[in-house]
């Protein structure tokens, strides 16, 4: 990279417009929606879809409630040709859908773009030129007066052709191709001369689409452009104005919306962003930030992990892990601070009677989009205490008392570290397990109890348990009955030790047959364990967590 890079690269000037509204206007509906996955998104891809691959990705289009699709360009190659043919034959369109096709400004390539539309119901056929002073100097070598005459007379033939096919209901879409850097003046004089060939209605209708071809500049500077354009171009009420953005400074997202606010009436872009270079715009991020503001994007993405999947199958690329709202880890913490945080916030919404998602770094419910909470946390050695806990609650119902958390939480991040990767739900469970519930050769299991009242008010406790070493009688007193089994513990075995914490609940509304019981016991020595048990009979469940617990203590 130079030290100097402005010896090289110049910064693009913005437009000047110190009376902008935009900034003070906020998104209250969803835009038009044009998925052009199946023409910009193809044409990037290094192997572009077959007849089949793209069919799969129509009907998914359809799916999520695209209403317009850029299927093809039809006269640049016979694949695409023979797809939008295969559309109409096989009576593919819904009622309610709009193709749109793309086309240069030549005759022959117009024509053929024509031909593949034979039998639409409706069709927009898309014109676009070159428009900005790199392009017509450099590349094309013509003169503004020239390009807005290719631009005019490409106009006239396609409104010739469509006068000539009334069978179908056509829309007429111009694009001024990189209109972000063509100067704004004569942006709005080539679309001016073009609607004047059009001459936009009800009847007749036309979307200006204004793409930012290649990005060059700020979210805001497009924005700029925009509302400059709708403030002057002369038809504004009689054509739809259209957005294309692309994502080269990686900002296609924001250009899309401030393009709304600043009176774009519609977005074209590509599901996860695919296309050229760095790709369009992202439709589903876009219809997700709607969504999350409480806007319907009248899109479907319920089932987001399907769209995901068909969308991979078909661009054969994949979909980044941390994609918003779409990637595997786009609702995932690590975290030990963001896990305890969405900890808290399930306890609240659960103790809530408000239906208002109120969610610390969750802006929607995955469960809208079809994803479980399971990978919400995901435990390696930088969570923290409340990043297995809540995975054991989400997956097991277990509600582990704050000390049984840190406790556990500690062996956790031991493990983590010594294994240096991420823990599954079931390496967690099996290591929960290990620790509190089930043991091997120093298992110990009750087999059976009896406890009476006595007359002063204590309680008598029998049991017999059975340990790796045969079958041990139990007695004991106390003024309770976990304070019996205790005692019958202490005199049995030899040891000296007090419950320290105690909780038991229920396995939540769909288990209250089973329930939980957590002890804690701290021996004479200072050291603490916990045991942990689920049963059927709560009072079982106690005697087992107390046995568990006194196991884990070593013993000459």
């Amino acid at each position: 990279m130079l030290q100097e890079p402005s010896q090289k690269y110049s910064p693009h000037i913005p437009i000047s417009l110190p009376d902008r509204q935009w900034p003070n206007k906020q998104l209250t509906q969803a835009p038009r929606w044009l998925s052009t996955d199946l023409r910009d998104g193809n044409q990037a891809l290094a192997e572009p879809m077959d007849s089949a691959r793209k069919l799969r990705f129509w009907e998914l289009l359809i799916r999520c409630g695209f209403k317009e699709i850029e299927v093809a360009f039809p006269a640049a190659s016979e694949t695409d040709f023979q797809f939008v043919r295969q559309l109409i034959e096989d009576n593919l369109i819904p009622k309610d859908v709009t193709i749109q096709v793309l086309t240069q400004a030549r005759t022959d390539l117009i024509e053929r773009t024509f031909a593949a539309l034979d039998g639409a119901e409706s069709a927009t056929v898309h014109l676009y030129n070159a428009t900005a002073p790199l392009f017509r100097e450099l590349v094309f070598r013509q003169s503004k007066e020239e390009i807005i005459q290719l631009a005019a007379s490409a106009t006239q033939k396609i409104r010739a052709l469509c006068e000539a096919n009334p069978q179908t209901r056509w829309r007429y879409e111009y694009s001024p191709e990189t209109f972000c850097f063509t100067e704004p003046d004569f942006a709005l004089q080539i679309c001016e001369a073009v609607a004047d060939v059009w001459e936009p209605s009800p009847e007749r209708q036309m979307i200006i689409n204004l793409p930012a071809t290649v990005e060059v500049n700020t979210p805001n500077v497009y924005a700029d452009q925009i509302e400059y354009f709708c403030r002057h171009f002369s038809r504004r009420n009689a054509v739809c104005i259209s957005v294309h953005p692309h994502n080269d400074r990686g900002c296609g997202v924001a250009s899309a919306e401030l393009a709304i606010l600043a009176g774009a009436d519609r977005v074209e872009g590509c599901l996860f962003g695919n296309g050229e270079r760095t790709g369009n715009v992202c439709l589903v991020t876009l219809a997700m930030n709607l969504y999350s503001q409480g806007i319907s994007p009248k899109l479907d993405f319920s089932d987001m992990k399907h769209v995901v999947e068909a969308v991979e199958q078909c661009n054969q690329l994949p979909v980044h892990p941390r994609h918003p709202y779409a990637g595997k880890l786009a609702f995932t913490a690590f975290s030990g601070s963001h896990q305890d945080a969405i900890k808290k916030g399930f306890t609240a919404r659960g103790q809530s009677a408000s239906e208002r998602w109120e969610m610390p770094y969750l802006p929607v419910d995955p469960n809208d989009i079809g994803c479980s909470y399971e990978a919400v946390i995901r435990v390696n050695s930088q969570s923290g205490k409340s990043g297995a806990a809540w995975i054991l609650e989400q997956n097991h119902g277990l509600k582990l008392p704050r000390r049984l958390q840190q406790d556990f939480s500690h062996h956790v991040q031991r493990q983590t570290d010594s294994d240096g990767r991420e823990m599954t739900l079931a390496d967690i469970w099996h290591l929960f397990r290990k620790l509190y519930i089930r043991f091997q050769a120093a298992e110990w299991q009750l087999l059976e109890y009896q406890s009476e009242s006595l007359e002063d008010g204590g309680t008598s406790f029998r049991a017999r348990i059975q340990t790796a070493d045969g079958t041990i009688a139990l007695k004991g007193k106390g003024n309770g009955l976990l304070s019996a089994a205790a005692d019958a513990l202490k005199s049995q075995c030899k040891l000296a030790f007090a419950i320290e914490d105690y909780h038991e609940h229920t396995l939540g509304r769909h288990n209250e047959s089973r329930s939980a019981a957590y002890i804690c016991c701290t021996f004479a020595d200072g050291e603490s364990r916990w045991g942990v048990c689920i049963n059927n009979d709560v009072a079982r469940a106690s005697l087992q967590a107390l046995l568990n617990a006194v196991s884990l203590y070593p013993r000459d």
